[in-house]
């Protein structure tokens, strides 16, 4: 998703939710390559997926996660800490 449209679809919280994405990406990520950035309607959860495996998620304006996904067992781990998830991956 572009992210002007990405900014487009959100709101109130939402928005809270991106800058704070943003900011987790600036201080723990900066050096890693973005794979995409969105917006899931059905969970809430705004996102920067990196092509590391990494995963930062916040929904409603809440603390960012740190997500990582096993595409072997299509399990999802969810991290307080990035360094927490690059460790797990």
């Amino acid at each position: 998703m572009e992210t002007k449209e990405l900014i487009q679809k959100l709101r109130g919280s939402d928005l809270e939710s991106w800058m704070l994405v943003q900011r987790a990406y600036k201080t723990h990520a900066h050096d890693e390559d973005i794979m995409e950035c969105g917006f899931n309607q059905m969970t809430g959860y705004v996102y920067i997926a990196l092509e590391n495996g990494i995963s930062i998620a916040s929904c409603f304006g809440q603390d960012v996660e740190y997500l990582t996904y096993d595409f072997d067992t299509g399990e999802e781990a969810f991290f307080n800490a990035y360094q927490e998830a690059y460790d797990n991956l």
